[in-house]
């Protein structure tokens, strides 16, 4: 089996799997984030709820049109430039809403372990509920630009762009706005919030959830195991990109970029399995649930 054949394997396999898992997962997260008071009514855990909806949505959208045109060389894209550009607008503007609200749980969550008393008042689930919708109008509108340069190339007939500027745009968003910046931000205020954790003399003073602390770090562990390889892969190929590659290199690439491609799915699919591991809250409320809705379907004589 050739490097190719193995890379169309993963891709079906790999995809299939994310995205039952991905349903699965970012589900039982908007489940429990929407029915357990405790959680509707915290601005972190709101955060979450609305990138789950997001993640949901990306999952659902991207996955399957990526197993179709890797595996079944389906091409969903190529027959319309209208959807070329939907298609474009659907896949990055999603997943900049996504990050941003992990950031936003991230900067949250070193508010709330503050001592500063002005920093802990905005922590409010008012502010996150307007935050939330600047963040969702504000992407959508910086996307627009996608329906002006995205457009099917009449010499390649793939959905992409020809114009000079955008590819140097497309070399920092993939770099910067996705890979660098987001995993800064998360990084940095996850060391914050440790810090002010390790400073704090009497913790019960701060009110804050140390439960939901973890869940908050290792989503930010989470973002840096998926986010970082795509980006690493993305600046080698950006570097290499004059050099002449032989068949087997230009094999060995492609398999290496659709690992790393599907990996960037274990963010967008891994956030509940990760609060699982680390909130015996959220283990006990997802059980709680799973055995309401199990019940609640039960027929038997009155």
């Amino acid at each position: 089996m050739t490097l190719f054949q193995d890379a169309q394997q993963l891709s079906l396999y790999g995809g299939i799997v994310l995205l039952v898992f991905g349903i699965i997962g970012n589900g039982i997260n908007i489940l429990v984030f929407t029915k357990v008071r405790i959680y509707r009514i915290n601005p972190c855990t709101f955060y979450f709820l609305m990138g789950s909806i997001d993640n949901l949505f990306y999952v659902c959208l991207n996955l399957p049109i990526r197993i179709l045109i890797d595996f079944f060389q389906i091409d969903v894209i190529g027959s319309s430039d209208i959807w070329c550009k939907i298609r474009n607008f659907l896949l990055i503007a999603p997943s900049l809403i996504s990050i941003t609200f992990s950031c936003l749980a991230t900067i949250d969550q070193f508010f709330v372990t503050s001592k500063i008393n002005f920093l802990r008042n905005c922590s409010q689930i008012k502010w996150a509920h307007r935050v939330s919708i600047i963040v969702i109008i504000f992407w959508c509108v910086y996307c627009i630009h996608i329906f002006f340069v995205a457009h099917i190339v009449p010499s390649t007939n793939v959905c992409t762009s020809d114009n000079p500027s955008y590819l140097v745009y497309s070399a920092v968003y993939l770099l910067a706005i996705i890979c660098g910046i987001p995993v800064s931000i998360m990084t940095l205020f996850g060391i914050l919030t440790y810090r002010n954790i390790r400073q704090t003399i009497r913790p019960a003073e701060l009110h804050y959830d140390r439960q939901l602390i973890r869940m908050t770090l290792i989503h930010v562990a989470l973002v840096a195991v998926s986010l970082i390889p795509f980006g690493i892969n993305n600046a080698y190929s950006l570097i290499t990109a004059g050099t002449v590659k032989n068949l087997n290199r230009q094999m060995i690439e492609y398999l290496v970029s659709t690992i790393t491609t599907l990996g960037t799915y274990l963010y967008y699919v891994g956030s509940c399995y990760t609060f699982l591991l680390t909130s015996n809250r959220f283990r006990q409320q997802v059980k709680k649930e799973i055995i309401y809705w199990h019940r609640k379907n039960i027929i038997g004589p009155a």
